[in-house]
């Protein structure tokens, strides 16, 4: 390498290298497959008795059949027999520039392989560990030479998630990160820079999306499939938090919740919740014991209750009268009123007949008839940001059922799917939106990582449609601080707090991934 900083350190991406990885389960299976498609000669390793030679054979027949497809190119798969070597013994580790340990998620059990790998390869091997929970800084701690250890979390499955967070330590050399980097390039992965915090990108990135959905779910505000349904439908989300939850297995995600809170000492905005914790106790863990948040059949395909709305017809005796605001969604709205129907009523003030609606940003149904002096049992609360492909009415605690009816017979036209939930500063969609957007924001103003490599993390790593600082300049940051504001006066809860890094931001009317510049 020709940078000062990588003096010292081995080039990881140049033709020759030799690469160990330890452990031949899932993940070390896919790590191992893509170096050996990059053309890496591989030492596999693995304590149990013959794991790394079935792994090894695993690997060959995958690369042969994604040649055979045309999935990947010819040379990929050509000479990985010659290049993927199953190792007996990790001393057979002993000429490898690059160690890559994924084993159990364990402290003890990786400083105590670490030590051992001290002790059989060069002193200019670099040593990456794939934890996705603990510190590098502690799994280095153990060695004689902490200066080589850095971290390297590949996401599963390795070959098909193009991402890897690279952590240096604290006390890793200066440019370890660098050359992993380069490394995580040649596999054709993209790679982000982490600092070495709890669950440094993604990890730390996702506690705004479940937790949140967990708050809502725990004080009824919506059942999980209604919440599910939100989140994809209105705001564009491969799966519902709680279909997440079910692929990913409570006794993974909780722990790993719990963990994450945990080291960083209490933050509340990563509290997780009894909900998980008395399913995991119950053994009601998802897919894989066929019941979770959803029930599964014998073949893992979820069994689904009949959900579909019941068509009902907009009665055109009842006048509706929409609260002002400046969102293109009133518009919208009142098109739908005339469509179905029914009359618009233009007045500063609604009549005594006529369904109120009104479009709050952070504020619950309750809050707005409050300040606008309205009748709560004929309020319903629409929201006005997320309306993808569903649109979602609140109801206020008084809120009658011919005003509930007649507000999701005007959004329901032309067969538009319609939630109803409980009242909820915020609904559902803006408040989760908002978590997610702060806690990135939080991010960083830590320094964690760069709004760039959060928003390419969170889309790459979890999936999301688009990333927080995205998001956040969407909606737009004073209208994200409006949201947290709401849900803080509301609850009284440094949950909701806003960060530093969102609120000077909204206040200068700045895009919320505008860094600072040199001084």
């Amino acid at each position: 390498m020709s940078s000062d900083s990588t003096a010292g350190l081995p080039d990881l991406a140049r033709p020759g290298v030799i690469v160990g990885v330890v452990g031949a389960g899932l993940m070390g299976r896919g790590i191992a497959q893509v170096a050996a498609q990059a053309g890496y000669v591989v030492r596999l390793h693995d304590t149990r008795a013959g794991a790394a030679r079935e792994a090894r054979q695993d690997i060959l027949a995958t690369l042969s059949a994604l040649a055979a497809r045309g999935k990947i190119p010819p040379e990929q798969a050509d000479g990985a027999d010659a290049r993927l070597i199953a190792a007996t013994a990790l001393q057979d580790l002993h000429d490898c520039e690059l160690v890559i340990e994924a084993i159990v998620e364990s402290l003890p059990a990786k400083q105590a392989l670490f030590r051992e790998l001290e002790a059989v390869v060069s002193p200019q091997c670099v040593l990456a560990t794939n934890t996705s929970s603990l510190l590098v800084t502690e799994v280095a701690s153990a060695c004689a030479a902490p200066q080589r250890v850095g971290g390297l979390h590949f996401f599963s499955p390795v070959p098909r998630m193009k991402l890897a967070e690279v952590i240096p330590g604290l006390r890793s050399a200066p440019g370890l990160a660098q050359v992993l980097a380069a490394f995580t390039r040649r596999l054709g992965h993209t790679a982000v820079v982490a600092r070495d915090t709890p669950g440094f990108i993604a990890n730390h990135a996702s506690r705004g999306y479940q937790p949140e959905a967990l708050r809502i779910a725990g004080e009824q505000i919506c059942d999980v499939a209604g919440i599910d349904a939100i989140l994809r439908d209105a705001c564009g989300f491969r799966m519902g938090p709680f279909e997440l939850f079910d692929l990913t297995g409570l006794d993974v995600s909780h722990p790993a919740g719990e963990s994450i809170y945990r080291q960083w000492f209490d933050e509340a905005r990563h509290q997780p919740s009894i909900i998980t914790r008395q399913r995991l106790a119950g053994g009601v863990l998802g897919r894989k014991t066929g019941q979770g948040f959803y029930r599964y059949d014998a073949d893992g395909k979820r069994i689904d209750p009949d959900t579909r709305d019941v068509a009902v017809a907009v009665d055109r005796r009842v006048p509706v009268w929409i609260a002002p605001s400046d969102l293109p969604f009133r518009a919208t709205l009142a098109a739908r009123v005339v469509a179905g129907g029914a009359t618009l009523e233009a007045g500063a003030t609604p009549s005594d007949a006529a369904l109120c609606f009104v479009l709050p940003v952070g504020e619950d149904a309750t809050a707005v008839c409050a300040r606008l002096g309205l009748d709560a049992r004929r309020v319903v609360a629409a929201d006005p940001l997320f309306t993808l492909t569903r649109y979602t009415i609140m109801l206020t605690p008084v809120t009658s059922a011919a005003m509930r009816d007649q507000a999701r017979a005007i959004l329901q036209q032309d067969g538009a799917a319609v939630t109803c939930i409980q009242d909820s500063p915020g609904f559902i969609a803006q408040r989760i939106a908002a978590t997610i957007v702060n806690n990135a924001c939080a991010m960083a103003q830590q320094g964690i990582a760069t709004p760039e490599d959060i928003d390419q993390t969170v889309m790459l790593a979890l999936g999301y449609p688009r990333g927080p600082f995205a998001l956040g300049d969407a909606l737009g940051a004073r209208t994200v601080l409006r949201i947290l504001e709401q849900l803080h006066a509301r609850y009284l809860e440094p949950r909701y707090r806003a960060s530093a890094w969102l609120s000077r931001r909204a206040e200068l009317g700045l895009p919320l991934g505008t860094v600072a510049s040199a001084r």
